[in-house]
């Protein structure tokens, strides 16, 4: 059985492009597309899908559409992924989408929908209980960034480097590779930056999307 996506978009034209992106994947199937928020929610309730696919604002409002509509799924049903697709890459609304928790979401900015594998591979990410920054979103934050408080000031530099290549969705081996040390090393960083910060292991959220967000909120 694939997975099941409803898509939320007020621009028709937006919504049919992703509707035909996704009908190329066979493991996707679309089974709603809403042109605002109260068709949206009442597609959810009706379909039940594993993961909904919205422009962060929609009418009626045209503010936080998507933005709401996860953290009310995450209080009512958590087992609904939310991939928000925006134009703004502004860093409050990611944080405002990560905020009940990083589990099951994405943020992508809108000009990548014609990626397939990148947006298909967001909605794939996302219901198997994922999460997902777009690398453009976290460049602009990564290359104004600010530290000065929270665990971040005990990092070392190396640690540093490496929360700034996790920050940019570098997986441990292209991390190993830029800073040309070994994987084992890059793990043994990771957990250290793991424990400075605080994050330890837990059901509903990774840790290792934590750590950015802790990068990402600290910069100015």
């Amino acid at each position: 059985m694939g997975i099941r996506v409803v898509i939320g978009d007020d621009d028709f034209l937006v919504r049919q492009g992703v509707e035909r992106i996704l009908a190329t994947q066979a493991d996707l199937d679309v089974v709603a597309g809403c042109g605002d928020y109260f068709e949206l929610r009442n597609a959810v309730d009706q379909h039940r899908p594993d993961v909904v696919l919205t422009d962060v604002r929609m009418p009626p409002t045209m503010s936080n559409e998507g933005i709401r509509l996860a953290a009310e799924l995450a209080a009512s049903d958590a087992d609904v992924g939310v991939v928000v697709l925006s134009q703004y890459d502004e860093p409050e609304y990611v944080l405002a989408l990560l905020e009940a928790g990083s589990s099951r979401r994405a943020y992508l900015l809108k000009e990548k929908i014609s990626d397939v594998g990148q947006l298909a591979g967001a909605v794939r990410t996302v219901a198997e209980g994922g999460s997902v920054i777009d690398p453009k979103v976290v460049e602009r934050l990564v290359t104004s960034r600010a530290r000065g408080r929270s665990g971040l000031t005990e990092l070392t530099q190396r640690e540093r480097d490496v929360l700034e290549a996790m920050a940019r969705g570098m997986s441990n081996a292209a991390i190993a590779a830029a800073l040309r040390i070994g994987t084992r090393a890059v793990e043994k960083h990771i957990n250290s930056i793991f424990a400075k910060l605080g994050l330890t292991e837990d059901e509903n959220s990774h840790r290792r999307v934590r750590a950015v967000l802790t990068f990402l909120s600290d910069v100015g």
